[in-house]
């Protein structure tokens, strides 16, 4: 008889400073978010309430056969926020350390961020509590294919289009891609983005979420008058969007100083070589002891003396603790829910120009929009049009920010709060309650 394991969430504890306590549950924060935002709208307390409510949360048995013959059951989420502007729209994340909360998290974030950049989507997450860095390719695809399976029932390219995010890939979105169209009997290329371009992926999908990044810095270094030539940035989080953003920065001058990973950072004070970074770490696994660069921490690291900070890792890296140590003149959100509440305010009286993750990592949803369109009307772009119809997206998305943030008299967060839960309250209204 097979062995059958069980894989539980983990709470995320809060964490104590001093007398102080700051509460690190994502989902918590992400209500926190909204909450600010609501007041500032002064919105009716029925509103308030299903907007802050998810509107569908399914939580799924994975039963994988892995290699060695047994079976393990992973635990799978699919939460689906909120719908009003158009179907759900979120990435499936595998990493040890996901719960439901996060991921409610994530999905309400997911919200914010296609009202923000203004395209007609609302917010969905999912994710699979596994190490996929302890799973062979064979166990990914068995695992991917039945947890795909389990939600099918509340996915499609007109209710919910999942895409890659942390520890997923364009071949996670092939396999999705193929079961649903094989359980449906017909090829589906819309049920997900994110995919490869020979499965109807759009050209500039992979650099997307590091372009916008670029894109909404470029516009924030021309409000505070600072040259992005010659800017000095420094990047936690190696993976996907922080090395194309390294790269991609790098190309318009500016001065990489640091970068790091799960396992450390490497920093120099005359600039790491984007490309040279990432061949020693497909390498050795890490960019810890590349040559020329001296070791840091990534505590270490937040905290360095720069023009433009990058956290392109995961949530929760600059909070309450060491909020006060950071330096850079402009942070620019790459990874989710980075940044906690208490931070920000810290932040804000400090003067650094925040560009708050709904915004600054918008890019990849833009583009997996774009996908989802060309995969619809089944005409496809040149990159160089993406990347045009992406910057003034973007672009239109920082300015309208900034003045709601203006409006307001608010910090940059809250004013992309104040924008994105506008519009989702305006569409909730406009639909009316049925039945």
């Amino acid at each position: 008889m097979a062995t059958v394991a069980k894989a539980n969430p983990q709470p995320v504890p809060p964490r104590t400073f001093g007398t102080s306590r700051e509460d690190l549950n994502p989902y918590r924060i992400a209500q926190l978010q909204f909450d600010i935002a609501a007041e500032h709208l002064k919105l009716d307390p029925g509103l308030r309430q299903v907007l802050r409510t998810p509107k569908r949360i399914m939580e799924v048995a994975i039963p994988t056969k892995m290699d060695n013959g047994q079976l393990k059951v992973f635990t799978g989420f699919r939460v689906q926020h909120n719908i009003a502007r158009g179907p759900a729209k979120g990435g499936m994340r595998y990493h040890p350390g996901v719960t439901l909360d996060e991921v409610k998290a994530l999905a309400s974030w997911m919200t914010w961020k296609t009202a923000t950049v203004n395209i007609p989507y609302g917010g969905g997450k999912g994710g699979v509590i596994c190490d996929p860095k302890r799973m062979s390719k064979p166990e990914l695809e068995r695992m991917t294919r039945r947890f795909l399976s389990e939600i099918l029932p509340i996915i499609g390219p007109d209710k919910d289009i999942p895409a890659p995010d942390v520890y997923t890939d364009a071949q996670t979105m092939a396999w999705m891609m193929d079961t649903y169209s094989m359980t449906l009997g017909a090829t589906s290329l819309g049920v997900v983005t994110g995919k490869p371009v020979s499965l109807g992926g759009s050209l500039g999908r992979n650099e997307a979420t590091a372009r916008g990044c670029l894109f909404v810095t470029e516009e924030a270094c021309k409000v505070k008058k600072i040259s992005l030539r010659g800017a000095t940035v420094a990047i936690q989080g190696f993976g996907n969007a922080g090395a194309i953003a390294a790269r991609l920065f790098a190309e318009k001058k500016a001065k990489i100083i640091a970068v790091s990973d799960s396992r450390g950072g490497v920093h120099s004070s005359r600039g790491i070589d984007p490309m040279k970074a990432l061949r020693y770490k497909e390498r050795t696994g890490t960019v810890v002891g590349m040559p020329g660069t001296s070791r840091i921490s990534n505590e270490e690291l937040l905290a360095l003396k720069c023009d433009i900070l990058i956290p392109a890792a995961l949530e929760n890296c600059i909070t309450l603790e060491n909020a006060d140590q950071i330096k850079a003149k402009i942070v620019a959100e790459a990874a989710n829910g980075p940044t906690t509440p208490h931070a920000d305010e810290v932040l804000a009286r400090k003067g650094i120009f925040l560009l708050p993750d709904i915004l600054a990592n918008a890019g990849g949803v833009t583009v997996s929009y774009f996908e989802w369109a060309q995969n619809l009307q089944g005409y496809f772009w040149e990159e160089h049009e993406v990347n045009a119809k992406l910057e003034k997206v973007i672009k239109k998305a920082f300015y309208d920010v900034y003045e709601a943030a203006r409006k307001y008299h608010v910090h940059n967060r809250t004013g992309a709060y104040i924008l994105a839960v506008g519009r989702v309250a305006d569409a909730t209204m406009v639909r009316g309650l049925f039945p």
